[in-house]
């Protein structure tokens, strides 16, 4: 038979794959997830299960949610990326990592075929794609779901033709849940006017007493959650579950695919929002002016490219140290203040701090200057703006 390895999540479109490739295609089929911080023991278990009632013949998942961090979210911490200033990359910047370890994994075991479930219309199609064309151009891609243009509906009325048991309800709503947030599409977010559900979302509001908490960073990492440390993977896991319970991070996401269309997702990313911002405050006080300028293009550029595969890109460890670089000094603690639907950050604490140099205070006194200082400092500064009114009224 022939050998293909299928990303496999367990929803809808990967169930079809599997079921349709070992049953109408018959492949060998050997079904892979990888856990970039979405699965539990138990779902990981489950999944499994599913995978071979289905008809996989064999089936593996992939820790990678350490390689994801290191590779990935720090970066997007220290570029304090948010796309389109609202969507923080919660599944383009994973899907890197997984078709990443999934190529490996089929080039290990000696498949001639790789499989994902991807449609025609989406961005996660030029990501596995590309990645897995640069690094094992000789395994042929299979994409179902794209080469025969499935609605939802569709591979739910053929796994129900097959005598599949899945929950139906959840399967209208495709969620994709990682370490680095939650992304959530529906028949809402085909449109442009529709928000989705409460419901759709899966975290619930749950607690409505305010809290303030402390976030520890040591240049540009988080170090800490409410003083006690951790590896920052493990910090990010601890924030977004006491954050969900706020109901924190929910947003709906439009921007531009990489196939030149518009489109729409709903997500939900409380430790995600809370981590950027508050990292985004300390380096407010600990960066020169700048530094944050350049930061700022410069991430949006390595946000940009990341999120439409193309991380193996030279450029991107270009810019992955400068932005490493740019992390010297950022550190010290960012006190956040939790409440239901929102966070507020309320200040910071660091021993680089530069509001708390002696040269003077803002809008209250100076300490290395005179007023005549002033003074000649502003007219030299007017001078551009003075010779440009002076031959724009003259002429």
């Amino acid at each position: 038979m022939k050998k293909v390895v299928i990303a496999y999540s367990g929803g809808l479109d990967t169930s079809y794959c599997a079921k349709y490739l070992s049953e109408e295609e018959n492949f060998e089929v050997h079904a892979v997830s990888v856990n970039t911080g979405g699965f539990s023991e138990e779902e990981i278990e489950k999944i499994g299960s599913n995978a071979k009632k289905i008809g996989a013949a064999t089936y593996k998942n992939i820790d990678a949610v350490s390689s994801f961090y290191n590779k990935v979210v720090k970066y997007l911490i220290y570029g304090n990326v948010l796309k389109n200033n609202t969507y923080p990359l919660s599944v383009s910047a994973e899907r890197i990592v997984q078709a990443l370890e999934i190529i490996n994994y089929a080039k290990e075991t000696g498949a001639e075929y790789i499989a994902h479930g991807s449609t025609g219309a989406g961005n996660d199609q030029v990501r596995f794609d590309m990645i897995f064309q640069l690094i094992a151009p000789n395994i042929k891609i299979i994409t179902p779901i794209r080469d025969k243009k499935l609605t939802r509906q569709e591979e739910i009325d053929y796994l129900k033709s097959k005598g599949v048991e899945m929950n139906w309800e959840k399967a209208k709503y495709s969620v994709n849940k990682g370490l680095w947030g939650t992304s959530v599409g529906g028949a809402e977010t085909l449109t442009s006017e529709k928000p989705l559900p409460e419901e759709a979302y899966p975290s619930q509001l749950k607690e409505k007493e305010p809290q303030q908490i402390t976030l520890g960073f040591t240049k540009g990492e988080f170090t800490s959650l409410n003083g006690k440390e951790n590896a920052p993977e493990k910090n990010i896991q601890l924030l977004e579950e006491i954050a969900k319970q706020y109901a924190i991070g929910r947003d709906i996401h439009v921007g531009d695919t990489i196939i030149g269309i518009k489109g729409r997702v709903g997500f939900e990313a409380a430790a995600a929002q809370i981590i950027i911002k508050s990292h985004h405050l300390l380096e407010k006080h600990t960066l020169s002016k700048w530094q944050l300028q350049h930061k700022d293009y410069l991430a949006n550029w390595y946000g940009t490219h990341l999120h439409e595969g193309q991380y193996l890109e030279p450029v991107m460890r270009d810019l992955e140290a400068f932005l490493e670089s740019s992390q010297k000094q950022v550190t010290g603690e960012v006190y956040v203040s939790l409440h239901p639907y929102r966070f507020q950050l309320d200040g910071i604490r660091s021993d680089f701090d530069l509001m708390n140099s002696g040269f003077g205070k803002y809008g209250e006194e100076n300490n290395a200057w005179t007023a005549d200082d002033a003074k000649g400092f502003i007219k030299i500064l007017s001078n551009s703006g003075k010779i440009y009114q002076y031959v724009k009224e003259k002429g």
